[in-house]
């Protein structure tokens, strides 16, 4: 009973938030993205690029750091740029974006909306290199995306958004999912 409770309460704060944002119910009732909830659980990572905390669940956390450590035995640089995001704060993210006048479906198509972005599972990291430090397409291009494509499955992670992928997400080199080895 209670499950059953907290889960409509989510349901409910994620609804609240679309209707704020003008995101439709299809959204939730007919998703293309999973859904995506919060951890108990997040430790700190080291900083990011920029030096802001970052924050990923402790399996995640771990794999990152060998696949990091693997990277760098093979001469490849891999950074961190972003880890966990809380609900709220792809709230704000989409907020800003349509207040510096952006439309909702463009914005859907780089970012998920709020319950069903990765980086709420803090599972989620979006990488780049010396090579290129923005989160942009000629990531592809990098030795360090190479390598990715190469080896990251070995530490459970994968491409979450590759071209012409079926959740209808731009493509993005730079963003990798930590999916358990079990």
């Amino acid at each position: 009973m209670r499950r059953r409770k907290s889960t409509e309460d989510f349901f409910q704060r994620l609804r609240k938030i679309h209707r704020e944002l003008g995101i439709p119910d299809e959204y939730i009732d007919a998703p293309r993205l999973p859904l995506c909830v919060e951890p108990g659980l997040l430790i700190d990572t080291e900083p990011d690029y920029y030096q802001r905390p970052q924050k990923l669940v402790p399996a995640a956390h771990e794999a990152w750091l060998a696949m990091r450590g693997a990277a760098r035995r093979d001469g490849v640089e891999l950074l961190l740029i972003s880890a966990f995001r809380g609900i709220d704060y792809q709230r704000d993210l989409i907020r800003r974006h349509l207040e510096a006048g952006r439309q909702l479906d463009d914005i859907l198509r780089v970012i998920a909306a709020p319950g069903f972005s990765e980086h709420h599972t803090g599972r989620a990291l979006d990488l780049a290199s010396s090579e290129c430090i923005d989160l942009e397409e000629r990531f592809e291009k990098t030795i360090a995306f190479q390598w990715l494509e190469r080896e990251s499955c070995e530490f459970g992670f994968t491409l979450s958004y590759p071209r012409h992928n079926p959740f209808g997400i731009a493509y993005e080199p730079w963003h990798w999912c930590f999916h358990d080895q079990d």
